[in-house]
């Protein structure tokens, strides 16, 4: 099942990153406009910040971007909480991402903070980062799985060739697909961390294009 989700997202086309159907892509004042249509406001007390409920939490939303292009949309709770209850949100939200078929995971580890994570004492005496990070699969991947892993099985091997296929041949190609995948899926990251603030702690949300970045071509 893992080898078709990761053909999939391998030749799928360049489809960006999404933040409530809105891709991650375009100008930031068209970025305002779409975000207004889906019920964000305007801040009256930050500029170019935008407040709202997403997820059903209030939040402020900020919009990044390289070049004049939106390349991050950042979302973080408006309200702080103790450790406890961040402990809980965001395992929640672990639990959501690992739910949703829109998502894969961007690690092989579990996220999911035990009770006997001391997160005051991991972020302050270690500076050790609460994250988790996960990839966006393409809209249409479910339609596209067979006929494209197909193609990418042929363009390997001829007919003939795949009718006596070996083990060690099937892990090949895994190997290939997974790594090209990671290259693919890398581009449409939307992942979340644990922020501090004055001993209270917040959840802040990225969902991330990365053809829009920058990549060290102004170096």
């Amino acid at each position: 099942m893992m080898l078709l989700v990761l053909s999939a997202a391998l030749y799928a086309q360049k489809e960006v990153t999404k933040f409530l159907g809105i891709p991650v892509d375009g100008t930031k004042a068209a970025m305002i406009q779409k975000l207004k249509a889906k019920g964000f406001t305007p801040s009256l007390r930050e500029k170019d910040m935008l407040v709202g409920t997403f997820n059903g939490a209030k939040v402020n939303v900020y919009i990044v971007t390289n070049k004049g292009k939106v390349c991050r949309i950042m979302v973080c709770d408006a309200n702080t909480m103790n450790e406890t209850d961040i402990r809980i949100r965001f395992n929640t939200l672990c639990r959501q991402f690992n739910e949703n078929k829109k998502y894969i995971s961007a690690s092989l580890s579990d996220y999911i903070l035990q009770d006997s994570e001391n997160i005051s004492h991991g972020m302050t005496l270690y500076n050790k980062r609460y994250e988790a990070a996960y990839y966006q699969l393409p809209s249409d991947w479910n339609e596209t799985v067979a006929s494209e892993m197909e193609s990418l099985m042929l363009s390997k091997y001829t007919k003939e060739e795949l009718a006596n296929i070996t083990e060690d041949q099937k892990k090949e190609l895994l190997v290939q697909v997974t790594m090209e995948m990671l290259g693919k899926l890398s581009k449409r990251s939307v992942w979340f961390m644990i922020s501090e603030h004055y001993g209270q702690y917040y959840i802040s949300m990225f969902y991330d294009n990365e053809y829009n970045r920058a990549n060290g071509e102004d170096l």
